[in-house]
């Protein structure tokens, strides 16, 4: 049988054979056909188009900056480099879920000796990739809450309180994930 991704690399660490019910996932039917795995394709390749999109948006916000950078008022300038950062962030974020996911469920990125190297690729598992996503979904949002407090002025005082409440919950989210996880691990 083909084996694909993490459960290759469970198999080659084990110094016994393991038993198909010691690793269920890895005998699940999505392994074991190869076919389903191609449906995820275009999964990857609406989250490459998507980053490619954010690559646009990213250099049109710097191109329009640009021409008037000096006439730009401090506070403007802070608030256009929070958006350049919140950017990198979801784009960062696109990059970890497909490199990982397709680590994970698809097959090993062998990267060749004396290339860069990607260590945090194969020990990104399923919890641990929902807890940078959480994390870094919980930096977006602080981002985005810090851009409306520097625009508090023009923006009503209910909104500015449903954004924290947001905010909280996307906070209190992640932590309760982690505790989960850490939970599980123990």
């Amino acid at each position: 049988m083909v084996t694909f991704g993490a459960c290759a690399r469970v198999r080659a660490r084990a110094e016994i054979p393991l038993e198909p019910a010691l690793v269920p996932v890895c005998h699940g039917t999505h392994l074991r056909n190869p076919a389903v795995l191609q449906l995820l394709a275009p999964i990857y390749l609406g989250l490459s188009l998507a980053l490619l999109a954010l690559g646009i948006k990213f250099f049109e916000e710097v191109l329009h900056v640009l021409p008037a950078i000096l006439e730009t008022s401090e506070a403007d300038l802070v608030l256009i480099a929070l958006s350049l950062v919140d950017i990198a962030l979801v784009g960062g974020l696109i990059v970890m879920v497909m490199l990982s996911g397709y680590e994970h469920f698809v097959s090993a990125i062998d990267i060749k000796k004396g290339g860069d190297k990607l260590d945090w690729l194969g020990k990104l598992d399923p919890g641990s990739l929902k807890q940078k996503v959480a994390a870094s979904i919980v930096a977006i949002s602080s981002i985005h809450l810090l851009k409306a407090f520097m625009n508090a002025p023009h923006i009503d005082n209910d909104k500015l309180m449903w954004y924290v409440i947001i905010h909280m919950t996307f906070v209190l989210s992640a932590l309760g994930m982690a505790l989960v996880d850490r939970l599980n691990h123990h």
